[in-house]
């Protein structure tokens, strides 16, 4: 086989599990290797350390799939590598038939995505050598899932870093563009073959789900308690019932429901957790046409259309918007405000709990500076609209922008909004996205909830 002989030089990252060799990182190659060849990594000494498939045209040169010697990515290969993703799936998701797969590094299989969706997979193929193994992948799936269908969504600008075109169609059996899968109990309403990425984004699965405690225990700030109020059948019995201000009954039934407001709503996962939860209304935003209208599919999926309403607009124009109403009656409330000309036409609100799941912002590390303006400015204008000891639920899923970054840019948001966080929960992505210790690309979610006080009421 073909050998990779390593710089005396290099950081040892490929003995501490990173399964990345980048082009700088190579003294020279022996054998002649073809683009998507396996070769064997050697150290400067002519130690063996691992095999992976070889990429001259890519910066990172070498994937690692394997610390022991391995002739073949065959379907057998492949089988082996399934049986055990699908092993930790089956042991760390429960309650629903929709999960990732297979994540690429953190299984062991980098460069591979594979999403399942019920009884159809969607499959994306990053780089050459996987590429190259396309019928060897299909084969392997179809032998330890027994999909009826296998779709492949390879249409990301990563491929071209590959000298690979982007594309897109089904590789086996009948595959629906759209399927319903169930996730925390909810029906999903996926688009296999236009939603983002490969559809949906199952890593805030458990993230979402965390936003439970949440949904209630808000009535008592309206006035609402509970009762005793008598049968009207005459019996003289006596119920417990919720009663307002005025003394009448409250019939709605989700009285006690927090006010929400998702950001960047996508297919409307949040949503459809809020209203699951108990939330009263539910305002669902999202700049894209095609986004609502997943979004209003999966509401109206789940009987939820009552306590939802949906919204196309920029979030950060509308966050800016609803700030600049509640500014402008706070002055008027306290006699400085110009009544003479109308409160900003749709401004003016706010929530118990505001969710900001937006894409990522820094997609490489040039971009950090500019992701964290827009960071900063959606948390900070998100904050402002939570009613007092409501909360921030805020995510970031740009690698660059670090977890202390993340955190320090939402600390001068705060500061700058008059505003003191406590930290209630911190998460990142869920079970069926392992990391790799030693693996930093891994480490890319950053999810977190924030009780949100005002310093002048404390």
């Amino acid at each position: 086989m073909p050998s990779v002989i390593l710089e005396r030089g290099r950081k040892k990252r490929l003995e501490h599990s990173h399964p990345w060799v980048f082009k700088n990182e190579i003294a020279k190659v022996e054998g002649d290797p073809e683009a998507g060849d396996l070769v064997s990594i050697v150290n400067h000494q002519g130690r063996y350390l691992a095999t992976g498939y070889y990429n001259p045209a890519s910066q990172i040169t070498v994937r690692v799939i394997s610390y022991e010697p391995l002739e073949a990515m065959d379907k057998n290969f492949f089988v082996e590598r399934f049986r055990n993703c699908l092993e930790h799936r089956e042991r760390f998701v429960t309650g629903g038939d929709a999960y990732r797969l297979v994540y690429g590094e953190a299984d062991f299989l980098p460069g591979l995505i594979v999403d399942r969706f019920g009884d159809v997979l969607v499959v994306q193929l990053l780089t050459l050598g996987m590429d190259r193994r396309r019928e060897e992948i299909r084969d392997a799936l179809v032998e330890v899932v027994s999909p009826v269908g296998i779709y492949e969504r390879s249409d990301v600008s990563i491929r071209e870093l590959e000298g690979l075109e982007q594309t897109k169609g089904p590789l086996y059996g009948d595959c629906p563009r759209h399927v319903v899968v169930t996730e925390n109990g909810l029906q999903i309403k996926v688009d296999i073959e236009e939603g983002q990425k490969t559809g949906y984004f199952f890593d805030q699965r458990e993230n979402r789900a965390a936003i439970a405690p949440l949904m209630t225990g808000w009535g008592a700030r309206s006035g609402i308690t509970m009762q005793e109020v008598a049968e009207q059948d005459g019996s003289g019995t006596t119920v417990m019932k919720p009663v307002n201000k005025s003394g009448k009954v409250v019939e709605f039934p989700f009285w006690d429901g927090a006010t929400v407001l998702e950001c960047f709503s996508h297919t409307g996962s949040f949503t459809l957790n809020a209203c699951k939860y108990g939330a009263k209304k539910v305002t669902c935003l999202d700049i894209s046409e095609h986004a609502i209208e997943s979004a209003r599919d999966n509401v109206k999926l789940n009987g939820f259309e009552e306590r939802v309403e949906f919204v196309v607009d920029d979030a950060f124009q509308y966050l800016r918007n609803q700030v600049k109403g509640v500014e402008e009656r706070a002055a008027r409330a306290g006699g400085k405000g110009d009544t003479s000309k109308p409160l900003p036409a749709g401004g003016g609100r706010t929530f118990d709990v505001v969710i900001l799941d937006p894409p990522a912002f820094a997609k490489t590390k040039s971009a950090v500076k500019g992701a964290m303006r827009g960071y900063k400015d959606i948390n900070l204008h998100g904050m402002k609209l939570v009613n007092e000891g409501g909360y921030l639920v805020t995510a970031s899923c740009s690698f660059h922008m670090r977890p202390e970054l993340f955190l320090d840019t939402i600390k001068e948001a705060a500061a700058d909004a008059g505003k003191i966080l406590r930290l209630v929960d911190w998460r990142a992505a869920g079970k069926d996205h392992p990391q790799i210790l030693g693996v930093e690309e891994g480490h890319y979610l950053k999810f977190a909830i924030f009780e949100v006080r005002s310093q002048k009421q404390l």
